[in-house]
């Protein structure tokens, strides 16, 4: 599966296996690709899942089972660009399921403390009108959201 391009590699404390199945699950036209394990050369476990590649919404990943070092901070989030507040709906709700947390502006973790934002591919444009008053009505309409709410920002860009 992996070829050329870029593939983002996900680190996690035993959970790799899970969290690829979780993103499978949630994304509808995910696949997994390969799974590798740790041999006896270490470092983890022998046989047990090392790595397993996926790919989600054409973007490849590499979930590692790399130990308690290193965990996931908001520093670097994945943005989701929805079609509309269904598919928002539809991606905050699966990702904030089961220990998922909310944020603010779209943003939000997941169970496996990766930070996403969720956000309706119109707001990009509502927020960046080159009319000054609409976009900065619109930008903090999206600035007292946890989820975004399209109908309202559009709302506040329209000055009601």
């Amino acid at each position: 599966m992996i070829s050329n391009g870029f593939t983002t590699c996900l680190w996690f404390d035993g959970r790799a296996e899970a969290a690829a199945d979780f993103y499978l699950s949630v994304f509808k036209d995910g696949k997994r690709g390969r799974i590798g394990h740790y041999t006896d050369a270490g470092p983890g476990e022998v046989g047990s899942v090392m790595v397993v590649e996926f790919e989600i919404n054409g973007q490849k990943f590499v979930a590692l089972n790399g130990g308690p070092q290193f965990t996931f901070t908001e520093a670097v989030s994945f943005q989701i660009h929805c079609a509309d507040q269904a598919e928002v709906d539809h991606y905050w709700e699966a990702l904030t399921a089961d220990g998922g947390e909310p944020s603010v502006c779209g943003w939000l973790k997941d169970r496996f403390g990766l930070s996403w934002q969720v956000v309706p591919a119109e707001v990009i444009d509502l927020i960046s009108d080159p009319d000054p008053a609409k976009a900065a009505r619109a930008s903090a309409a999206v600035y007292t959201m946890k989820k975004i709410d399209l109908a309202a920002v559009k709302k506040a860009h329209a000055g009601g």
